[in-house]
């Protein structure tokens, strides 16, 4: 059985399967919703149910919260329609002419940049032409049918090889072989571009970015792509770790103040040891962001990194800094040992 599909405020119209999703549904037509990691895990396909029925699968509690659900949310990810339905989405797209492919890669350099993040360097196939957006991701294809997504962290002019940022998660089967046994010249398979996260480029908004952890990976290629295509826009950075560790490319992010006119860059610790001399900004990073930027109305704001951060970013910006909902564009990684990112 088919049902329709209509979507508010865009109009957009699509036909969805009782056994697709309604992102699955809304991909095969051309339409693109804003969505992640198509696990139920990250929140970024969030909307509304605003007339008719849906079957909702398994989701995180924190993608998905009872208070969500009481009001008329939904997951789109996994979201299937029992009926006619009007959903609420908002910052849709029409699919471009990048297609999704499954490629082999070769590994082609790994260095460690922290104890526990490994940059992986994938060689692309000469024959086949790669195309991404940058802020978008890939799967690694396993060989069991499991898949693990990274995003992308160079930018899509600097297409001939790929630039991972791989944080190792305990008991994460890949992740594991990543930081042990893989070796250069190792093949993967991957699927991509996937993910509907980047830069609006016909906004004229200016920018705050929050990056926590290997959240970093995504911002990386939008600022680099920004740096390219010489966007004007102001944007500010701020990069959210616990040590300073973890802010393992801080000397690559400090360097963009020179190449971008307009942009600043914030580091931000939350648990800094003796051993790191810190001196710099403390505390969890969106309450950083809420220091220097009281008032978001007239900002975007692009988040990477861990779905707590995400919530908590979205929330009380949005509530406390007068942020605009659809001015909040997120990705968030989800880091359990079966679904490792």
């Amino acid at each position: 059985m088919s049902f329709q599909i209509s979507l508010t405020p865009g109009g957009q119209r699509f036909d969805a399967n009782e056994d697709q999703t309604i992102l699955e549904a809304a991909l095969a037509a051309g339409i693109v919703i804003p969505y992640g990691c198509r696990d139920g895990a990250c929140g970024a396909c969030k909307g509304k149910v605003v007339s008719g029925d849906v079957a909702l699968g398994a989701v995180s509690g924190s993608a998905l919260s009872e208070a969500d659900r009481s009001a008329g949310m939904t997951l789109f990810c996994k979201a299937h329609a029992r009926s006619d339905l009007v959903i609420e989405a908002r910052n849709v797209t029409t699919a471009g002419d990048i297609p999704v492919k499954k490629l082999p890669c070769r590994v082609q350099r790994l260095t460690r940049a922290a104890p526990d993040v490994m940059i992986l360097e994938a060689k692309l196939p000469a024959s086949e032409t790669f195309r991404f957006r940058a802020g978008q991701y890939i799967d690694f294809l396993l060989a069991d049918g499991r898949r693990r997504s990274f995003s992308i962290a160079n930018p899509p002019e600097d297409a001939e090889t790929m630039e991972l940022h791989i944080r190792l998660v305990p008991g994460g089967g890949f992740t594991e072989q990543v930081f042990t046994t893989m070796k250069e010249r190792d093949i993967l398979r991957f699927e991509g571009p996937i993910g509907s996260f980047g830069l609006r480029e016909d906004s004229t908004r200016p920018i705050v970015m929050i990056a926590g952890g290997t959240g970093f990976a995504p911002i990386k290629s939008i600022v680099e792509h920004a740096i390219h295509a010489r966007v004007t826009r102001p944007i500010t950075l701020y990069w959210g770790s616990r040590n300073r560790a973890g802010l393992y490319m801080d000397e690559l992010a400090r360097s963009w103040e020179s190449a971008l006119p307009g942009f600043r860059y914030v580091p931000v610790l939350s648990d800094a040891t003796t051993e790191d001399d810190w001196r710099g900004r403390r505390g969890l990073v969106h309450h950083a962001v809420m220091q220097d930027f009281p008032d978001l109305s007239s900002h975007e704001v692009y988040a990477c990194g861990a779905p707590a951060m995400i919530d908590a970013a979205r929330q009380d910006l949005t509530a406390k800094c007068a942020l605009a909902e659809d001015a909040f564009f997120a990705d968030a990684f989800t880091f359990a040992s079966d679904t490792a990112r």
